[in-house]
């Protein structure tokens, strides 16, 4: 069967699917077949295909001759413990044009030849971490711990704060003189016990912290039954809601100019921030609730009374809108570290990192 004939039945076989009732571009998808193929086949049905079988081979490529002259160059005494970018200079020292570099490894990579060099250890990029959703309260939370400057230079007071990424409710928080993974712990099991979270529930997201990582704080996980997620190492993206809110704290107009004298003086700080964080602030990506209203449930009728709002104010001037009045639906799924195309692409070994296996 030639190449038209083989269109032709195929397009036979979309009409009379259409005509039962199909739809083009679902049946278009099960053939494996674009809908502008098919309408460019439909256009031309009479024109035979254009493509030639004939296999595009470049008229400079190395013969295999010359392929065993390189490769022998390669593995020779003098080279064979080089990289074809150290290779390349010194041959052009000695006035020697063997094939580019490109060309080396491409032969070396062909033949096995290639694999990490030196003590270092090899690339390995991180993957981003699972992505997640969350469609209510209490699903994912979000930690990390920040700095809170004290009065004595290089010392600190530590910031926990737990944040629940559907809401953006500050689920606990406390301020530490230093760095404890059985602190955190403790904290999370308040939450949990405050929140009623039943094992399996929730899953929590933290960067590579020696807290986040630490025994205490896995073992106390594991007890509560509490999933953890964790960002790629020196990765800030990967833990972009914590960050967000730390960025809040830090840019706050009541954030203090001094540092904090004591510790119960960041505490006492930290408690009024929160309140006005979850019970006052608008926040942007929530539709402009609070995160506690989110929390509870109560944006819902908020948001649909704000609706109704603006329509009822359209009707009474309708000159002011050209398009549609403002967007207040509720925002219905929250993602966290969402999968993307080219994150699959994995970044290719530069040349020095590789060597030879002759």
């Amino acid at each position: 069967m030639t190449r038209l004939s083989q269109r032709r039945h195929i397009l036979a076989l979309l009409g009379e699917a259409v005509s039962a009732g199909a739809r083009q571009a679902r049946a278009c998808e099960l053939i494996g077949l674009s809908a502008r193929t098919v309408q460019r086949w439909q256009r031309d049905c009479d024109r035979d295909d254009a493509r030639t079988l004939r296999v595009q081979r470049p008229y400079n490529r190395l013969t295999p001759l010359q392929r065993e002259q390189v490769l022998s160059v390669l593995n020779s005494a003098a080279y064979g413990h080089l990289p074809p970018s150290q290779i390349v200079p010194r041959l052009a020292d000695q006035g020697r044009y063997v094939a580019s570099e490109s060309t080396m490894y491409r032969l070396l990579r062909e033949r096995g030849q290639l694999a990490h060099r030196g003590r270092a250890r090899p690339a390995n990029p991180a993957r981003r971490p699972r992505p997640l959703s969350a469609r209510a309260p209490n699903q994912i939370y979000s930690w990390d711990i920040t700095y809170l400057p004290t009065p004595v230079k290089g010392q600190f007071h530590y910031l926990y704060v737990f944040l629940d990424l559907f809401s953006r409710k500050i689920v606990g928080w406390q301020v530490y003189e230093a760095e404890d993974s059985e602190r955190a712990s403790e904290l999370l099991h308040d939450i949990c016990r405050r929140e009623r979270i039943a094992p399996g529930q929730v899953v929590l997201h933290s960067d590579n912290g020696g807290p986040m990582k630490g025994a205490t704080m896995l073992a106390m996980m594991q007890q509560l039954g509490v999933m953890p997620s964790f960002s790629r190492p020196a990765v800030s993206d990967d833990n972009p809601y914590s960050e967000a809110l730390f960025r809040t704290v830090k840019y706050h107009p009541r954030y203090p100019t001094k540092p904090f004298k004591s510790l119960a003086d960041a505490r006492s700080w930290v408690e009024r921030f929160v309140r006005w964080y979850n019970v006052e602030h608008r926040h942007s990506a929530i539709r402009f609730v609070t995160p506690q209203q989110r929390h509870d449930g109560h944006d819902k009728a908020l948001l649909r009374h704000r609706h109704a709002v603006y329509q009822r104010a359209r009707q009474m001037y309708p000159e002011r809108w050209s398009g549609p009045t403002r967007n207040w639906s509720r925002i219905e799924c929250v993602h966290l570290n969402p999968q993307k195309d080219s994150e699959n692409q994995v970044a290719p070994q530069t040349d020095n990192s590789l060597r030879r296996v002759a």
